[in-house]
């Protein structure tokens, strides 16, 4: 296990452990919260969220991550734009990783 996984779980675990509060029975059913809440935080490498790396933005509400019904004749009129911003913001998010290993 490297440091970032210590890391990440110790961030979580602290996490389960404040909504638990003592009732650890449950704890499964807590996990998508959990889940939720841990890819909303921006992390200190990337200055992103997760959710941004992945999808552009940071939803505020699970129901965000929904996607749109798959219609085939409907083509979004900034569809070229947003596949360009994603794919430059992945690459951003390449070379902030890439410049934090090296200063480490």
């Amino acid at each position: 296990m490297n440091g970032q996984t210590k890391v990440a779980n110790r961030s979580l675990s602290i996490m389960l452990r404040a909504i638990l509060k003592g009732n650890n029975k449950s704890w499964d059913g807590y996990l998508p919260h959990i889940e939720f809440a841990y890819n909303r935080v921006v992390h200190k490498t990337t200055q992103l969220s997760p959710f941004e790396v992945v999808h552009g933005f940071n939803p505020l509400i699970p129901r965000d991550l929904i996607p749109l019904p798959n219609l085939q004749d409907f083509i979004h009129k900034e569809g070229a734009s947003r596949v360009d911003f994603v794919r430059k913001l992945h690459e951003k998010v390449k070379i902030q990783i890439q410049t934090k290993g090296k200063i480490c």
